[in-house]
C-alpha cells in the first residue's frame, strides 16, 4: 500500500509564514503550520501546510508571487483534481497528487492571499529535493530564524520563519539527503550541489552494485564506516575505482585521497585558511631523553593521601604518580570520579555522599522523560527517534570480548542503551552520535554503577564534545594541530607521507574520535585513558600518542616504500598491536623533548600549553633561555619511584617485577 511506502523523517510544529510582513492589523499575517520532511520511494518530498488546512487535495497549491520572500499560493486551476466524497481522508491521500501538482507563477497580484469558501488562507506547498536549487538563511542574530527555498526554475517559496527555533535541525535532515554548501557571494545562502549528483551518477555506471552502496555509505556516515575496520574501507575504495575490466589500469593515488578527503565532509584542510599554521623550519630537537615508568597506584598510596574526612591531600602528587603508572583497577572506581571532574579534588567523603544523591535523583528524573514518551509521541518526534535507532545499532555493535558486555540481551547492553538515550535528555542538542557508546563502555565497566557511569560520562564528554558537533570542527583543529606536532618532530617523515597524498593524516580520524578505543585492548584503554586526565605533562598530549605510534612505524613505512593504500591498510592493522606502556613511555620522550627545545616554534608551543602552564610546586621549576615556562621539565618525576618499563620496552634493572605486575591492571 502506498503508506508503507512513506515515512515522515522530520516533522516541525510552529514553523509560521509572515504573510503581509509590513502591514498592520491583519488577521492572517501569522500563519502557523506543520514543516514535514518525508521519504516516498526513491523520493524526498518537503512538505508544509497551516494547521487548519484540512486534508483535501484543493489544498496542494503553487507560486504566485516572486517580487519577495513572502510568496502567494494559489491552485493552477489546470492542475485541480476531483476527489470523490467517499474518497477517505488520510495523510498518504494527498501522495496521488505529488506527481501531478507543479509550481506555476502567476501575474504579479496585490499580493493578497486567495480566500476560499471558509475564510481561511491557504498557503500550502510541497516539493521535490530534486528541484530544490537553494535554501537562504537569516542572519545571526536577526528574531526568528527563517529559511527560504528557492527551486531551478527560481521560483522561491515564502519565507518560513522557525518560532520554536530548530531550523539548523532541518538542514541537517536535508544534508543526509543532497549535499548543501555555503555560496562563496553569500555565506547565508547554502547551495545544491548539483555537480555532485552527477559525479555520483558517473560513479554509478563505474561501479558494480555492492561497490558504489559502500561508497554511498562512506560518504553518507563516515562516523558509522571510520569505526568499522579501515583496511576494509581501503579496499573498496581502490577496487571501485577500478574500470569494468580487471585488466584496465588504477586511478592515480591521488585522485583516490581526494575522493577520501571529500567523503568526509568539512575535515579538507586548506593551509591557507586555517589558523595555526606556521612554516616550521627544521630544528634540532637533540635527542629523545630514556624514560621509564613505575607500577600502578596502589590503595595504600591512595589512602595515604587523603586526610580523616575523605580530602585529597596533594593533588598533584597524586596526578604524577597516575600518570607516570596508572591505577590498580581496585582503586578506578572511586579515582576516575575525580579525574573526570565529576568529584571535586577538595572535596570531603561527606560533599561527595550528598553530590551523589543529588546527582541520582536528576539522573532518574531525566531517564523518566524519555521512558515515559509513547511510542505514538516518539513517531511524532523524529529526532528522538533517530537517536534510539542510532543507540540501538551502535550497542548492538559493542565490544563483547569483555565479560561485562557478553551476550544479547546482558544487562551491562541495557545500561549502555539507557545511559545514552538518558544522556539524549540532558544535552538534546548534540543528542547521540555514533561513536559515543565506544566513549561510555569502559565508564560503565569499572563504575559497574548506571548514575555514577552517566555523570563520568556527561564530565568526558565536555571534553570530548568538539568531536561529535556537526561541522567536525574538533576533528579538523586537531588534524592541524598533529601535523604541526610531526612535522617538527619529523619533516621528512612528512615529506614522505605528503609525497603519498597523506600529508593530512586521515587515517588518524578513528584515533582522535574516540581517543585510540579501536586500537587498544580493553584493559589496555583503561590505563591509557586515566594517564591522559590526568592533563600531564602538557596540553593535547593525546596528539603526542599520535605521534609517538606513527614514529614507531616510520622505518617500515618509509623503507618498503608505502603508497597511500598501503599506508591506509597499516595503520588500520596495528589495531590491537600497539605496546601501551612502550607508546606511553615514548609519547613522554617526545614532550621532553620538545619542551626542552629553546627554540620551539610558536605554533607548537601554544599546541602543547607551555607559555600557559605551570610547574608542580614540588618539582624543579625554571625557564628555559628563551622565557618560556616549561610545564614538564626532566625532572618533575623524579620523586616517583620504582620505576618498571623504559622506552624501549625493557625493564629498568634497578626494580624486578612480575610480568603481572608491571603489564596488567592490579
Amino acid at each position: 500500500s502506498l503508506s508503507t511506502l512513506l515515512q515522515v523523517v522530520y516533522e516541525q510544529e510552529g514553523v509560521f509564514i509572515h504573510s503581509s510582513c509590513g502591514k498592520n492589523d491583519d488577521q492572517d499575517s501569522l500563519i502557523s503550520g506543520v514543516l514535514r520532511v518525508i521519504e516516498k520511494e526513491n523520493e524526498v518530498i518537503v512538505d508544509w501546510r497551516p494547521l487548519a488546512d484540512t486534508l483535501d487535495a484543493s489544498n496542494i497549491l503553487c507560486a504566485g508571487k516572486d517580487s519577495s520572500s513572502v510568496v502567494e499560493w494559489t491552485q493552477t486551476p489546470k492542475e485541480k483534481c476531483s476527489r470523490g466524497a467517499d474518497r477517505p481522508i488520510s495523510y498518504e491521500a494527498e501522495w496521488d497528487m505529488v506527481t501531478t501538482v507543479s509550481f506555476k507563477k502567476k501575474p504579479h497580484s496585490n499580493g493578497d492571499a486567495t480566500t476560499h469558501a471558509n475564510g481561511e488562507s491557504k498557503w500550502s506547498f510541497l516539493f521535490s529535493l530534486t528541484d530544490l536549487k537553494s535554501i537562504k538563511r537569516n542572519k545571526e542574530g536577526m528574531g526568528w530564524s527563517y529559511l527560504v527555498f528557492c527551486l531551478k526554475d527560481d521560483v522561491k517559496l515564502p519565507a518560513l520563519h522557525f518560532h520554536h527555533g530548530d531550523s539548523k535541525l532541518l538542514i541537517k535532515c536535508l544534508e543526509k539527503h543532497v549535499v548543501l554548501n555555503e555560496s562563496p557571494q553569500d555565506k547565508r545562502i547554502l547551495l545544491v550541489n548539483s555537480q555532485n549528483k552527477s559525479l555520483s551518477q558517473s560513479f554509478e555506471n563505474l561501479f558494480d552494485e555492492s561497490s558504489y552502496g559502500l561508497l554511498q555509505k562512506l560518504k553518507k556516515d563516515p562516523y558509522t564506516v571510520t569505526m568499522g575496520r579501515f583496511s576494509k574501507v581501503t579496499n573498496y575504495i581502490f577496487d571501485s575505482f577500478r574500470l569494468s575490466d580487471p585488466s584496465s589500469q588504477r586511478r592515480p593515488p591521488s585522485e583516490m585521497a581526494d575522493f577520501l578527503n571529500d567523503a568526509i565532509p568539512g575535515l579538507k584542510i586548506n593551509q591557507q585558511e586555517e589558523p595555526g599554521f606556521e612554516v616550521i623550519t627544521r630544528i634540532d630537537l637533540g635527542k629523545q631523553p630514556e624514560v621509564s615508568r613505575r607500577e600502578p597506584v596502589s590503595a595504600e598510596e591512595w589512602a595515604k593521601n587523603m586526610d580523616s574526612e575523605g580530602r585529597i591531600l596533594n593533588v598533584d602528587y597524586i596526578k604524577q604518580l597516575i600518570f607516570k603508572g596508572g591505577l590498580c583497577h581496585t582503586l578506578r572506581k572511586e579515582a576516575w570520579k575525580f579525574l573526570l571532574g565529576y568529584f571535586p579534588w577538595n572535596s570531603t567523603k561527606e560533599e561527595r555522599a550528598n553530590l551523589q544523591k543529588r546527582k541520582t535523583d536528576e539522573y532518574f528524573r531525566m531517564k523518566l522523560q524519555w521512558k515515559s514518551v509513547s511510542e505514538e509521541q516518539e513517531k511524532r518526534n523524529s529526532r528522538l527517534r533517530d537517536y534510539r535507532s542510532l543507540i540501538e545499532k551502535d550497542v548492538n555493535r559493542t565490544d563483547r570480548t569483555n565479560k561485562f558486555y557478553e551476550g544479547e540481551d546482558n544487562p551491562g547492553l541495557i545500561l549502555l542503551h539507557d545511559i545514552l538515550m538518558t544522556y539524549c535528555m540532558y544535552d538534546f542538542d548534540l543528542g547521540y552520535v555514533q561513536g559515543m557508546s565506544d566513549l561510555l563502555s569502559p565508564l560503565l565497566y569499572v563504575m559497574e554503577n548506571e548514575v555514577d557511569a552517566f555523570w563520568c560520562f556527561v564530565s568526558y564528554m565536555d571534553q570530548m564534545h568538539q568531536n561529535f558537533e556537526e561541522q567536525m570542527q574538533g576533528m579538523k583543529t586537531q588534524l592541524i594541530q598533529l601535523s604541526t606536532l610531526l612535522r617538527l618532530l619529523d619533516s621528512g617523515f612528512c615529506s614522505y607521507l605528503e609525497s603519498q597524498d597523506s600529508g593530512y593524516l586521515y587515517f588518524c580520524f578513528r584515533w582522535l574520535l574516540i581517543r585510540f578505543k579501536r586500537e587498544f585492548s580493553f584493559q589496555d584503554i583503561l590505563r591509557l585513558w586515566e594517564v591522559m586526565w590526568t592533563e600531564l605533562p602538557c596540553q593535547n598530549f593525546h596528539l603526542l600518542l599520535c605521534c609517538a605510534i606513527l614514529e614507531s612505524e616510520k622505518q617500515q613505512i618509509m623503507d618498503k616504500h608505502y603508497g597511500f593504500n598501503e599506508i591506509l591498510k597499516h595503520i588500520n592493522e596495528l589495531s590491537m598491536k600497539i605496546d601501551v606502556e612502550y607508546i606511553l613511555c615514548k609519547a613522554e620522550a617526545i614532550s621532553m623533548q620538545m619542551m626542552n627545545c629553546k627554540e620551539l616554534p610558536q605554533a607548537v608551543s601554544e599546541i602543547l600549553g607551555i607559555e600557559s602552564s605551570s610547574v608542580t610546586p614540588d618539582s624543579d621549576t625554571g625557564e628555559d633561555e628563551s622565557g618560556a615556562v616549561l610545564s614538564c621539565p626532566t625532572s618533575l618525576y623524579q620523586s616517583v619511584s620504582t620505576p618498571v618499563i623504559a622506552a624501549n620496552g625493557t625493564r629498568d634493572s634497578t626494580q624486578q617485577m612480575s610480568e603481572t605486575q608491571s603489564l596488567t591492571p592490579a
